[in-house]
């Protein structure tokens, strides 16, 4: 990753501070590739510097981060979700961290991207053929569809509106294979050798293409048992991005056996003043100690008590035994690169100006990263704290199709469930109404993830989805 300035850089001096060691941005699945990095720093008025921005940007509406684990909802009508990577765990100690050295200011403004519209056959019909699925593309609900639903046969399904999330399911074996030996169908017995990473990005680059993503910077390193992944992050704007993934599955045999990411181009919208990483890192340790320990006691700290003659054990670290609270727990941060992290805006998934932090908890120990958005917090709307309604369902995603809305909520098997709509020009803001079943004097209280269907009186277009229950945006899913 360079830290020079690039040769089209017309911006005149700037002093440079020292950057933190240049590493890869790496977490899990999604690996951010090197470059896209911004280590300039001046000593001008960043504010004055993003006049132009200040002027035409609207307030960006970002959804509230839910309580629950991960940013999942945490209401009764919700699962609990697992803990995202370098998210603290809510119910722990708060996580507090430090810079292992000086960090970069970055540009002084930036841009987010969204994608908007619908996904075209077209589009469809060439991700499908370099998938090497034979046919064309078929509507099923709000998603395209090519290929076999019913049997063993590969699949894809991409969504129809914007962004287009596409998932691939390649062929199965309808007999079991002999050890050793390649089936009719393409698939192997488990246990083989995966192939080379240079195999992997061979076998992916026609489906990358496809999919619009044959410039992004590629990571193949990730195994799955002998099943290689190949991440794809494309540059946007010459920033690297996280979250917008695209990721293909190549078997021992050298084809692609599953793969998901998105079809429709991102587009790009208003421009607004950023902040430097020393503020970015501040505010993160803010909302950091707001969610350690989820805002309960714990009750003091429990130690093994000695035996006769032997010394008292070491104090928990993580305790502080006076006020009840665990201790906040530290973690290193070795680099910091401006970038474009996923999130969600007014229920659209876009891609903000963020700061991505590649942190490490322990010497040696695996790297996370922590996003943190670069946005200047004047110009961040701030949501009122959503109420639930009593007897209504929390909404938790849609998909459009025309006039059709298909909306998800979380209910009881014991109820039965109606959805409306209440349109306007800028949004739909949609009511799931519960009833409890007559005659249901004991019920068991499971909780299963529901469908219904709304039909508009005019198509969705770009109008933005409103839950009646929360007051919030919905996300499209």
């Amino acid at each position: 990753m360079s830290t020079e300035r690039p040769d089209n850089d017309v911006t005149g001096p700037r002093r440079r501070r020292p950057p933190l060691a240049v590493a890869s941005v790496a977490a899990a699945v999604l690996l951010a590739g090197g470059g896209g990095a911004y280590w300039a720093s001046g000593d001008g008025d960043r504010a004055a510097s993003g006049t132009a921005a200040k002027k035409s940007a609207p307030l960006l509406a970002l959804d509230a981060p839910a309580d629950g684990p991960g940013g999942t909802s945490s209401a009764s009508d919700s699962p609990p979700a697992g803990i995202a990577p370098g998210e603290p765990d809510p119910g722990g100690p708060p996580v507090i961290y430090r810079a292992a050295g000086e960090l970069p200011d970055g540009p002084d403004e930036a841009a987010v991207h969204h994608a908007k519209g619908t996904v075209a056959s077209a589009d469809v019909a060439r991700l499908a053929k370099a998938l090497g699925i034979p046919g064309s593309p078929r509507t099923e609900g709000t998603s395209w569809v090519v290929g076999d639903d019913d049997g063993p046969g590969a699949l894809l399904k991409v969504a129809k509106q914007a962004p287009g999330t596409w998932t691939f399911a390649g062929t199965t074996p309808s007999e079991p294979c002999e050890p050793g030996k390649m089936c009719a169908n393409g698939a192997t017995e488990p246990g083989g050798e995966p192939v080379s990473e240079k195999a992997a990005k061979a076998a992916a680059a026609p489906v990358l293409k496809a999919a619009g993503q044959d410039d992004a910077a590629l990571d193949a390193g990730q195994l799955m048992g002998d099943v290689r992944v190949v991440n794809a992050d494309p540059k946007i704007d010459g920033l690297v991005t996280y979250g917008w993934s695209t990721g293909v599955q190549v078997g021992p045999d050298g084809t692609v056996t599953g793969g998901s990411g998105h079809l429709k181009a991102l587009e790009k919208g208003a421009t607004y003043p950023a902040v430097g990483a020393d503020e970015a890192l501040k505010q993160l340790n803010e909302a950091s100690r707001g969610k350690g320990d989820g805002g309960r006691d714990i009750g003091g700290c429990a130690t093994p008590v000695p035996l006769e003659g032997e010394p008292k054990p070491p104090a928990d670290p993580q305790c502080v035994p006076s006020n009840g609270k665990r201790a906040p727990v530290t973690q290193t941060v070795e680099d910091a690169v401006f970038g474009l992290a996923l999130n969600y805006v007014d229920g659209r998934q876009t891609l903000v100006p963020s700061w991505l932090f590649t942190v490490r908890q322990a010497p040696g120990g695996p790297e996370n990263t922590v996003t943190q958005v670069a946005v200047d917090p004047k110009f961040i709307e701030k949501p009122d704290a959503p109420t639930t309604p009593s007897g209504d369902r929390k909404v938790t995603s849609y998909g459009a199709d025309g006039r059709t809305l298909e909306v998800a909520f979380w209910g009881g098997v014991c109820s039965t469930y109606t959805a409306n709509a209440e349109e306007s020009a800028g949004q739909v803001r949609i009511t799931v109404t519960e009833k409890p079943q007559e005659g249901k004097k004991a019920c068991i209280m499971i909780a299963k993830e529901m469908t219904r269907t709304v039909t508009l009186e005019k198509p969705l277009g770009d109008r933005t989805v409103i839950d009646a229950a929360s007051g919030g945006a919905v996300p499209r899913g």
